[in-house]
C-alpha cells in the first residue's frame, strides 16, 4: 500500500526550520532577492519574458504528474514549504546585504526544473507580498535566477554525478551546493547588466557583485547541500514509496 503523509522525521525538521523562520521574521528584511523597482524597467520585463515560458512547461508538468499521482500532492507542498523556509531566512552580509539559502535542491530532484521554476515563483511572490523579500516588477528576475536557473543547475549536476556513478547522498549534495552557488552567479549577472561599472563595464561591474556575494554565500551553499540530503535521506527512509513513482531511487546507493 502507498503511503500518503509525509513521516514523522521530515515534519520535525520542518517544524524546527518554520520555528526558526518565525523567531527571526521580526527582524528588518534585507533579503538578496532584487528589491522593488531597483531594476530598470526594460530590464525588468526582459526578465518576466524569459520566465514566463518556464513557468507555462512547469504547470503542465505538475498537471501531468498529479493527474498520474495524486498522492504526490503532500510530497509537492513539502518541496515548497522546504523552499519558502530556506530562502526566507536571512544571514547578514559583511557588505551590509544579507544572503540565504535558495531551498529549490529538493524539490527539482525530486519533481524536476520546470516543476520547481511554478513552485519557486510562488514562493518569491509570497515573499515579495508578505515579508518584502523582491517585488512584483523584479519577480520574473530573481524567478530567473532562482527558479530557472538554479533548478536546472541542481537537475544538470544531480544526473551527471549520477552518471558518473557518484553516491545518491554526494550527489544531492553537489547538486543543491551548485544551484544555490549558480543562482547568486545569474543574480551579479543580471545586475552587472543593469549596471555597469564605469570602469570595466559589464565584466568589472559582475566581478564586484559576485564577489560580494561570495563571501557569505558559499558557506551558505555547502549548508544548503548538507540539510537537502538530511532530509532526502528521511524520505528516502520514510517513504521510499514515493520516491520509487518519481523514479528517485532507482540505481540509488
Amino acid at each position: 500500500m502507498i503511503k500518503r503523509t509525509i513521516k514523522l522525521p521530515a515534519l520535525l525538521i520542518l517544524f524546527s526550520l518554520t520555528n526558526y523562520f518565525w523567531l527571526n521574521s521580526y527582524k528588518e528584511a534585507a533579503a538578496m532577492h532584487i528589491m522593488e523597482g531597483f531594476l530598470p524597467l526594460g530590464w525588468a520585463i526582459f526578465w518576466w519574458c524569459l520566465t514566463l515560458p518556464f513557468i507555462f512547461f512547469g504547470l503542465q508538468s505538475i498537471k501531468k504528474k498529479l493527474k498520474e499521482n495524486p498522492e504526490l500532492k503532500v510530497m509537492l507542498g513539502l518541496s515548497a514549504a522546504f523552499a519558502f523556509v530556506l530562502s526566507a531566512l536571512k544571514i547578514p552580509s559583511v557588505t551590509g546585504s544579507s544572503s540565504h539559502p535558495t531551498g529549490v535542491g529538493l524539490g527539482t530532484i525530486l519533481f524536476g526544473p520546470t516543476v520547481m521554476t511554478v513552485i519557486g515563483t510562488i514562493v518569491l511572490l509570497f515573499q515579495s507580498l508578505l515579508l518584502a523579500h523582491g517585488g512584483i516588477t523584479t519577480l520574473g528576475a530573481n524567478a530567473f535566477s532562482m527558479a530557472v536557473i538554479g533548478p536546472f543547475i541542481v537537475f544538470g549536476v544531480f544526473i551527471i554525478t549520477r552518471k558518473l556513478g557518484v553516491s545518491f547522498s554526494i550527489a544531492v549534495f553537489l547538486a543543491a551546493m551548485f544551484g544555490d552557488l549558480g543562482t547568486y552567479l545569474v543574480t551579479s549577472m543580471q545586475l552587472a547588466l543593469a549596471f555597469p561599472a564605469e570602469v570595466g563595464g559589464f565584466l568589472g561591474s559582475f566581478t564586484k557583485f559576485a564577489s560580494i556575494f561570495a563571501l557569505t554565500q558559499i558557506p551558505i551553499a555547502i549548508s544548503e547541500g548538507l540539510l537537502t540530503v538530511i532530509v532526502m535521506n528521511l524520505l528516502t527512509k520514510y517513504n521510499s514509496p514515493e520516491l520509487h513513482q518519481l523514479k528517485i531511487l532507482k540505481g540509488a546507493s
